[in-house]
């Protein structure tokens, strides 16, 4: 459970306080972190002394003894040295060692709480049950971000994260498969929707600058009770797919923001097939050539404004007209109409949903 990175850093500031070397080994006879060479040479020794009765005892000058997670054995943990509190680093070592355990023990059970609970895994009593034996608020504002990326995750990105977000105690950082990393993140009674952009920022901050051009992040709304967290990360992860499709441009998106986008996403495709056909009478988008369709986007970022349009477009007001004109008798709908630019521009998402639903299904 704890890493052998992280037993040898803590036997080596141990020995450099004390002077005293210190070695671990498991219960299956390998040597898991050591300040000494020869500490393979004491393993029969420690299986020996792993099968006795004692906590404690001096084999081969050096002092062992056994490191408990809970009733089970973990460790054997040796101390020798020149010293004459051996015995005594020795059992302040030990307990450092079962002090860890417990910690590692208890972030464990945390991260797997929160991950049955964002996937729905857990029954309602179960929830407030298992969060009050974890020291889990149960009623606090929290919301779900996700982090995803192209290429698989590494711890380094998650402890980037925790960095980012200042490591608080009521955060938590988990995944549920490659290439996600999940934020559930408390939140003060102040945090406002500016607030949750910006921790968002935070978020893709900590990726390599290198890397973000495959990186998108993406929340849900926030909510006040432990069991809404799954809500808020199936809003999140709503948001993330809704935003590929209609706002690729986006870095971050909120699950707020996706507007009409979020209906269209729900609709069932023969029916978005049935809607185009009508509208479009058969035609296609694609039959749109390069010039028309990025008139169309201008004059609907413009709100339909001619004048500002062609101003954008650097044409005469007569040629964007024109082409107003020319899409109106192909398609029988006139963009300057407000009902029928709602139209078209629904049709147009609606094409875009379809065509990100045929890449998903193959």
């Amino acid at each position: 459970m704890i890493s052998n990175q992280i037993l040898q850093n803590t036997l080596e500031g141990i020995k450099t306080i004390s002077r005293v070397e210190l070695c671990v080994i498991n219960v299956e006879g390998n040597v898991l972190a050591s300040t000494f060479p020869e500490a393979a040479e004491y393993v029969d020794s420690a299986l020996l002394f792993m099968n006795s009765p004692a906590d404690s005892q001096e084999v081969q000058g050096y002092q062992f003894f056994k490191v408990f997670d809970e009733t089970q054995l973990e460790y054997i943990l040796l101390a020798g040295g020149g010293t004459d509190d051996v015995y005594m680093v020795g059992k302040m070592a030990a307990f450092q060692l079962q002090n860890l355990l417990i910690a590692y023990k208890e972030r464990f059970d945390k991260d797997n709480f929160i991950k049955n609970l964002l996937l729905d895994n857990l029954l309602l009593i179960d929830i407030y049950n298992r969060a009050k034996k974890l020291h889990i608020e149960a009623d606090a504002r929290r919301v779900v971000f996700i982090l995803e990326t192209d290429s698989e995750k590494d711890n380094a990105v998650m402890e980037n994260v925790r960095m980012a977000l200042g490591n608080k105690a009521g955060d938590f950082i988990t995944a549920v498969d490659e290439k996600s990393i999940i934020i559930v993140k408390e939140l003060t009674a102040a945090d406002d929707n500016e607030q949750l952009d910006k921790i968002a920022h935070q978020i893709l901050s900590s990726v390599d600058a290198q890397k973000r051009e495959d990186v998108h992040v993406a929340y849900g709304t926030v909510v006040n009770e432990i069991k809404e967290v799954s809500k808020s990360y199936k809003e999140a992860r709503m948001a993330l797919d809704v935003g590929k499709i209609f706002f690729d441009e986006r870095d971050v998106i909120a699950y707020s923001s996706l507007g009409i986008g979020r209906l269209i996403y729900q609709l069932p495709v023969p029916l978005c097939k049935m809607f185009i056909k009508e509208i479009f009478d058969g035609k296609s988008t694609d039959e749109f050539d390069e010039e028309t369709l990025t008139t169309i986007n201008k004059f609907f970022e413009n709100s339909l404004n001619v004048s500002e349009t062609s101003r954008q477009l650097y044409i005469h007001r007569n040629t964007l007209v024109y082409r107003l004109d020319k899409l109106q008798k192909s398609t029988g709908l006139d963009l300057r109409v407000f009902e029928d630019a709602i139209t078209f521009k629904i049709a147009l998402m609606v094409v875009k949903y379809m065509k990100y639903m045929e890449t998903v299904e193959f």
